[in-house]
């Protein structure tokens, strides 16, 4: 056969597949660094958007305190130009059981779908992704501090905007960057807000002592 083939590249998997795949395919227990080489070489964005998606759920107190610190240690090295995710070995250990990480998957798939429709390389306002990952960095390093602190509820909006800035990083979408980084914003006014009533109330109770 002569003449110039087409050849034909398969677009590569979205993340809700390539979790959706991991549970179907678990036999065992699922550990944390099965995880991250499910995720291979989009690791950073990936792993952003699944451990903000974690905190969405409806979990017991004090759950951030488990799934935050992940978030701050994936964000620091986005700011220090990393060019992998390193996590300790006695973390990549973490395992869960397959039939509750299927379980989980089946709760966070679909909230991760809906987000995955709408998503695509568009306006992006960086040229160097070495720019893009230390600014996102940044961003997601204060919102994940944000969601370690022990506020009821007050995770969620900070979660889900690093779940929509981990998206927009991953596809190229300036969009959902800049509605990431607004929701962002107003997550850490509401919690500021939070705080500083909290802080009023106990002047008060104490200054009426």
């Amino acid at each position: 056969m002569t003449g110039t083939q087409l050849v034909h590249h398969n677009p590569p998997r979205r993340l809700s597949q390539v979790l959706r795949q991991l549970a179907v395919t678990a036999e065992g227990p699922v550990t944390v660094e099965m995880i991250r080489d499910a995720l291979g070489d989009r690791s950073f964005a990936a792993l952003l958007v699944f451990c903000a998606l974690l905190n969405l759920l409806p979990l017991p107190p004090g759950s951030t305190l488990l799934f935050g610190p992940p978030l701050i240690l994936i964000t620091v090295q986005m700011v220090a130009g990393y060019q992998t995710v390193w996590l300790p070995r006695s973390w990549l250990r973490r395992s869960i059981g397959a039939a509750r990480f299927r379980g989980t998957i089946t709760r966070l798939a679909p909230k991760l779908e809906r987000l995955e429709r709408l998503i695509k390389p568009r306006h992006w306002p960086f040229v160097s992704p070495k720019t893009s990952d230390r600014f996102i960095g940044l961003i997601g390093l204060v919102l994940s501090i944000a969601v370690t602190l022990p506020i009821p509820f007050g995770n969620w909006l900070p979660a889900c905007a690093i779940a929509i800035i981990g998206l927009s990083l991953s596809e190229r979408d300036g969009i959902f960057l800049g509605v990431g980084t607004a929701v962002g914003v107003v997550s850490l006014l509401v919690i500021a807000s939070v705080i500083g009533a909290a802080g009023a109330l106990a002047a008060l109770f104490f200054t009426g002592l």
